[in-house]
C-alpha cells in the first residue's frame, strides 16, 4: 500500500514531528503539508532537523476535493483547536471519500460520536478500519495509560500529577509557556481544570474503574517529555504488576520498568514506559512518554498503521535518545 500523506498545520512542533515520522514510513509515497504564514519556504526552513531529509515546501491550503484520489490518502490536521471544526461540516462529501483517512490531533473531535477515538492500548479494534480519527492529548494518554491496570476494579481516590516539558505549549511562546521563563522554575497550573480531564474521565467509565481521580498539571524546566504519576490506596488481594502485564500485553509500544519510568529514555520515540510501585500505606503507577511523540504525532500514526492493516510498528520502531 502506498500513502500520499496530507498535514494540515504543518509549520508547528506536532507537525514537524508527523514530517520526521512519515518522511521514514516504508508506506508513505509523497507528504504535503500547510501554513498559510510559512507559504511557500521549504519545511528545513521552520524544522531545521530536516535539512536534506524531508523534501518539500509548506502549501498555504490544500483544496480536499483534491484528495482521495490516489490509492491511499491520509490527512493528519495538527491545526489549532477548533480550527478544523468551523470548516469540516462543509466539505463533508470530500472528507468521507472512501479512500481517505482523516487523523485528527486536536480536542475537536475527541468526544464526537462520529469519531473513532485514537488511543491504540485500549482502542485498538474500533481503530482498525475507521476512517475519522481523534487522537487523544499528551496528558489524556499518559493518564490513560496509568488507568488501564486498573479497570473493572474500584479503586476509591486517584490523585494524579503530570508535569511536562515547555514544547507541550507549542511553537508560540506566551508569559508562562516561554522556555527561558520556566527553564529554572517549576509550577502547577490548569490545577484540577485541565481541558483532558473529559478523556479521562470517559476512558474510567469505558474500563469499568469505579473510582474518582484529581489531576494537577505541572510545568517542567525541560523541553519534551511527560512525567505523570497516579496514587491511591492499595487494593486488597491485587496484584498491579500481574495487571499491568495482561493489560499491555501485545501493546508494542508500552514498557514495564522496574521502579521509576524515565522521560530521557522516551524522548524522540513513540514508547511509553510504566513503572509501579506498591509500599504499606499507597500505590503508585508511573507513565513517562514524549509528548510530542506518543503523547502526540508518533501515536497519530500509529493509529493509521492499525486503521489500514499495516503492522502498529511500521515505520515506529525506534528508541529514543539516551541522554536525552
Amino acid at each position: 500500500m502506498k500513502i500520499d500523506a496530507v498535514i494540515f498545520g504543518a509549520s508547528g512542533y506536532g507537525g514537524g514531528e508527523l514530517l520526521r515520522w512519515l518522511s521514514t514510513h516504508p508506506n508513505v509515497a509523497s507528504i504535503r503539508g500547510t501554513s498559510r504564514s510559512r507559504a511557500g519556504k521549504p519545511f528545513w526552513d521552520t524544522h531545521p532537523n530536516l535539512r536534506g531529509v524531508v523534501d518539500g515546501t509548506f502549501e498555504a491550503e490544500i483544496d480536499w476535493k483534491s484528495l482521495g484520489t490516489s490509492e491511499q490518502t491520509v490527512v493528519f490536521s495538527a491545526l489549532p483547536h477548533g480550527e478544523l471544526a468551523k470548516t469540516l461540516p462543509s466539505l463533508e462529501k470530500s472528507w468521507r471519500n472512501e479512500r481517505l483517512l482523516l487523523v485528527d490531533l486536536s480536542t475537536d473531535f475527541r468526544a464526537s460520536q462520529d469519531f473513532v477515538y485514537g488511543l491504540p492500548e485500549w482502542n485498538r479494534e474500533a481503530i482498525l478500519g475507521a476512517k475519522p480519527i481523534a487522537s487523544p492529548g499528551c496528558f489524556a494518554t499518559a493518564l490513560q495509560l496509568g488507568l488501564l491496570p486498573l479497570r473493572g476494579l474500584d479503586v476509591g481516590f486517584i490523585a494524579a500529577t503530570a508535569v511536562t516539558g515547555s514544547s507541550g505549549s507549542g511553537a508560540s511562546a506566551s508569559a508562562t509557556t516561554h522556555h527561558p521563563a520556566r527553564a529554572n522554575d517549576f509550577r502547577a497550573y490548569k490545577i484540577l481544570a485541565h481541558q483532558h480531564m473529559a478523556e479521562v474521565t470517559a476512558a474510567m467509565k469505558a474500563c469499568d474503574i469505579n473510582g474518582s481521580l484529581s489531576f494537577v498539571p505541572q510545568s517542567g524546566p525541560f523541553v519534551r517529555g511527560i512525567f505523570a504519576t497516579l496514587q491511591f490506596a492499595p487494593l486488597a488481594k491485587v496484584d498491579l504488576h500481574a495487571l499491568a502485564a495482561e493489560a499491555f500485553a501485545g501493546s508494542s509500544f508500552v514498557r514495564l520498568v522496574e521502579d521509576s519510568p524515565r522521560i530521557s529514555a522516551v524522548v524522540g520515540s513513540n514508547f511509553a514506559d510504566v513503572g509501579i510501585v506498591e509500599g504499606e500505606g499507597s500505590a503508585a503507577i508511573m507513565v513517562a512518554l514524549d509528548n510530542l511523540g506518543k503523547g502526540m504525532a508518533s501515536q497519530a500514526v500509529q493509529s493509521m498503521n492499525i486503521a489500514l492493516g499495516l503492522p502498529e510498528t511500521t515505520g515506529l520502531w525506534t528508541p529514543g535518545r539516551f541522554p536525552a
